[in-house]
């Protein structure tokens, strides 16, 4: 859905011509600034606002790597109790869902303490948005910068996983918007506002459900000064192989028009984002598949659309989310396992390229693909899509992964990946304004 219209053409397009400071709400792991990044803009990391302790390392470990105030923990001169005191006000949270108490801060190590609050000085972060004020953004010269402020608020109550509450108001994670309203209302008392933002959430955020809402939030930019420009973009149009759909809204200050970016034909498949070796612990369990295989004729009988399904890899993946590989429905992949050999005459027209030992004529190892079902190769097991190559999936290079996964167990890391933005339409959506 496009909501440019013929009056819209009047306007000129809006093209960023002085240097960018990016202001990351919600920020995740950087999503935008590794948009940009790729796209080899030079930008300002200038403010973002995160409250997941995992998220706050995972964007201090992509984006300031080497980047400490105490190398050493002990050279730290501040109190455990300051430290605690510190972390408490600004609301810091530990299971994405709620800040933690004092009594949870208090339980951290010291250590802990000293790297949250060393994360959250490296990553210009703001923390908590309920707390964040207008002036805090520190915008300023705006002749001078073009300031990008990105808003990707939590879809909990707006999806169809979701519970459903919308996000009429603040008592729901998807009335964090309201908020993004609040600081951009002080903001435009201030008499500084940042030129460009970029809203990123789910469809349902403008369905039936959610569109009075929605539509009140646009009415309110246009107040504040803004021309609104959304549209429903999926990551197979533009190179990633995951049928991840979300709504992409460009708000302009002034009298500008904005054009979202044409689809490119799709070259990938989920085969091409897997790794070549995988660990013993990403493939299912007998018990595991017994469970799923009988749950999903359970589902089948309720009349659920839920279905265990294993693909070879030929296929596009399907959306990743916070909780991938956890349930039945998510990606899985059938493999043949390693050291299993068949002759060069079996292997012709069965395998698909993909990452599995196999032998050629001369019982030289071959890097092959997963047997087709229904053909003479039948040997496989079945295994979860890694924590790289669902980081992949999000558009991530893998230098990138391998910063950001130092300090995060696997759990951590699917919901990185699931809980971010596929970085490729992110740089097709600025390539637009550059």
């Amino acid at each position: 859905m496009n909501q440019t219209t013929i009056f819209d053409m009047m306007y000129p397009k809006y093209k960023i011509t002085k240097p960018i400071r990016l202001i990351e709400f919600f920020a995740g792991y950087g999503s935008q600034a590794l948009a940009l990044k790729y796209l080899g803009v030079p930008f300002e990391h200038y403010k973002i606002c995160e409250w997941a302790v995992k998220s706050i390392q995972a964007y201090k470990d992509i984006h300031f790597t080497d980047k400490y105030y105490w190398k050493n923990v002990n050279d730290c001169s501040i109190s455990k109790e300051i430290l605690v005191d510190t972390l408490f006000e600004v609301g810091i949270s530990s299971n994405y869902n709620e800040p933690m108490t004092r009594e949870q801060t208090n339980r951290l190590s010291y250590e802990q303490l000293v790297r949250i609050y060393e994360n959250i000085l490296i990553t210009n972060n703001l923390v908590n948005i309920q707390g964040t004020k207008g002036k805090d953004l520190e915008i300023e010269d705006t002749d001078k910068y073009d300031y990008i402020l990105t808003y990707s608020f939590p879809c909990q109550d707006l999806s169809l996983a979701g519970k459903g509450k919308g996000m009429s108001d603040t008592s729901t994670r998807s009335g964090m918007l309201w908020e993004v309203e609040r600081i951009l209302t002080e903001c435009y008392e201030l008499g500084n506002m940042p030129q460009i933002l970029l809203m990123e959430n789910v469809p349902q955020v403008h369905g039936t459900d959610n569109v009075e809402d929605f539509n009140k939030w646009q009415l309110r930019l246009e107040e504040l000064g803004y021309k609104n420009y959304f549209q429903d973009l999926i990551a197979t149009d533009y190179g990633i192989p995951q049928t991840r759909n979300r709504c992409f809204m460009i708000s302009l200050l002034g009298d500008y028009s904005y054009t979202f970016p044409k689809p490119i034909p799709l070259k990938l498949k989920l085969k091409d984002m897997l790794e070549d070796n995988v660990n013993e612990k990403y493939y299912l369990s007998k018990k595991m598949i017994e469970f799923f295989t009988k749950n999903e004729e359970k589902q089948k009988e309720k009349g659920n659309g839920f279905r265990f399904n294993v693909s070879d890899g030929n296929v596009i993946s399907k959306t990743i989310t916070t909780n991938t590989e956890n349930r039945m429905d998510d990606n899985y992949i059938k493999v043949i396992p390693f050291g299993t050999y068949y002759t060069w005459e079996d292997l012709q027209g069965n395998i698909n390229t993909q990452c599995c030992r196999a032998a050629d004529e001369n019982r030289n190892a071959l890097t092959v693909a997963c047997a087709n079902t229904g053909n003479v190769l039948t040997n496989y097991r079945i295994r979860k899509l890694t924590p790289r190559e669902c980081f992949r999936l999000m558009g991530v290079k893998d230098e990138d992964f391998k910063k950001c996964s130092k300090n995060q167990s696997d759990s951590s890391l699917y919901h990185l990946a699931g809980d971010s933005i596929v970085v490729n339409v992110l740089m097709a959506i600025f390539k637009e304004l550059i």
